[in-house]
């Protein structure tokens, strides 16, 4: 599934699912601009596409604010040209009981995980226009299927992401661009691994017994962003081992 190219922006990509997407869509053919906050992480995920052949970009980005936003996809098109793949992975999570969430954290959530995607999206649509092709995959949550505790911030915010794909996708259903899907479940990243959770044993009760790991994740970014998945918008591809298999 050739992305030979096509520029990909991939948010959050300094590590951990980011990075696994940035590098399989190098490998696809795409160039590759890793957005992350953390500038080492983005570099080093760049780093690794150069290693491999490929092109890449390496920017310190701050995708809950709309100035340096602007600046970034100024710097993409100054460098590598018109982009027609995104990738919505910058994230934040948290494990807090309700009563505990403050305002500000609140906010923050919200901020992150789907005011970012919006102002992203909005940014790099009239590139994905004036091509009449663009491929945008949003990362949202199996918790959004499944609920979970202490995470009600979390969820809605990733809920909201959902709302939003959907009604993206039926916006630009007719020109070319698809809105999809991909909500991890339980993969193995620096996330997971810095949270509350015992990694092992949670994934010993999943049907596969396992954690997933962020190049299986991946792949499915890849399809989603490829040729042969232009008829598939407002999709959910579920890559989570089994732990959840309804249709949301």
């Amino acid at each position: 599934m050739s992305l030979s190219g096509k520029v990909a922006v991939v948010t959050g990509g300094g590590s951990g699912i980011g990075r696994a997407c940035a590098v399989r869509l190098a490998q696809d053919g795409a160039t590759v601009a890793v957005w992350d906050l953390n500038g080492e992480g983005a570099q080093g995920t760049v780093d690794i596409i150069e290693k491999n052949g490929g092109k890449g970009l390496a920017q310190v980005v701050d995708c809950a604010k709309t100035a340096p936003i602007k600046e970034a996809v100024d710097k993409v098109h100054a460098e590598l040209g018109q982009i027609s793949v995104l990738v919505n992975n910058a994230g934040m999570t948290g494990f807090d009981p309700f009563m505990t969430i403050t305002e500000e954290h609140w906010d923050r959530m919200m901020a992150v995980n789907l005011k970012g995607p919006f102002l992203v999206t909005q940014a790099i649509l009239p590139d994905m226009r004036a091509g009449k092709w663009g491929r945008i995959v949003n990362i949202t949550s199996s918790s959004i299927q499944t609920g979970a505790p202490a995470m009600a911030h979390y969820v809605a915010s990733k809920g909201g992401l959902m709302g939003f794909s959907k009604a993206l996708a039926i916006e630009l259903a007719e020109e070319g661009i698809t809105v999809n899907m991909v909500p991890p479940g339980f993969i193995r990243t620096p996330m997971l691994e810095a949270s509350p959770v015992d990694v092992d044993a949670y994934a010993a009760t999943m049907p596969m017994k396992r954690p997933g790991t962020p190049e299986e994740l991946a792949a499915a970014v890849s399809y989603l962003a490829s040729e042969g998945a232009g008829y598939i918008t407002g999709q959910t591809i579920s890559v989570n081992g089994g732990r959840y298999m309804g249709s949301a």
